[in-house]
């Protein structure tokens, strides 16, 4: 029997996908747009000071195409504070323009491919809980994709050892180190929790690096056999002195 690989978890994600009204929101009185901007000036603020405590962390972009105008990706500790976010945002003022388009929850993951020497604690050093309980970077742009491991006659990634797994995907990883300083990743499992395997979320300053590692990558026999892509979402990055430019009517 092929031997399945344990996962270090983190904190919960959720990718959050927004459409806005755009013909109700400028059908509203200025004074109703000027309470929803206030009101999500205050989930920003709050959601801002969850990141100061390091309980959590989120990112909001702009996305770029007609998938959806936003893109919020939230990390809690907890799936119910990822519900309870979502219903708040609902519920908000600005809630009311605002229309799902996408959603994706995972949760971060690291496999546990390299095996741990006697007495050593490989999960609680301070890179790996760097990695599961990241601060999500506010860098110019972001790009997201779920992907899967084909599952197909003589290319079934869930047929092969253990050990050939580990090498194809460490030799994969030497294509992403390339890319250290331009690119910051955040890997999410899905499997059970929706409709693909993983969740790739990449921040790069220049938006061709994000296009370059992918390419790179394609070319990794872990992608080129095994690797099966969703549609990817690009976006810019709001901050929050932009956000009253960003609904301006």
């Amino acid at each position: 029997m092929v031997e399945p690989v344990k996962t270090f978890d983190g904190w919960y994600s959720l990718h959050d996908l927004r459409s806005i009204d755009w013909v109700a929101w400028k059908l509203a009185t200025e004074a109703e747009r000027k309470d929803a901007l206030a009101d999500f000036n205050q989930l920003l603020e709050k959601w801002d000071k969850v990141e100061e405590n390091k309980a959590g962390s989120h990112a909001f972009y702009k996305i770029i195409g007609q998938k959806a105008d936003f893109l919020f990706m939230f990390l809690r500790p907890t799936v119910e504070e990822l519900s309870d976010l979502e219903t708040e945002l609902n519920k908000s003022k600005m809630g009311d323009f605002l229309i799902p388009a996408h959603s994706y929850f995972s949760v971060v993951e690291i496999s546990r491919y390299r095996p741990e020497k006697p007495g050593e604690d490989i999960e609680n050093s301070d890179y790996i809980q760097g990695r599961l309980y990241p601060t999500l970077p506010k860098w110019d742009y972001i790009s997201f994709y779920p992907m899967d491991r084909r599952r197909e006659g003589n290319d079934n990634w869930y047929t092969l050892e253990k050990d050939i797994r580990a090498k194809l995907l460490y030799e994969h990883s030497l294509t992403g180190r390339k890319y250290a300083g331009k690119i910051q990743q955040v890997i999410t499992g899905s499997i059970g929790f929706d409709a693909w395997e993983w969740g790739v979320t990449l921040f790069a300053h220049d938006v061709l690096e994000l296009k370059n590692i992918v390419y790179e990558m394609r070319f990794d026999e872990v992608s080129s056999r095994y690797g099966e892509f969703g549609d990817f979402f690009i976006g810019t990055i709001i901050a929050k002195d932009d956000v009253s430019e960003f609904f301006k009517v």
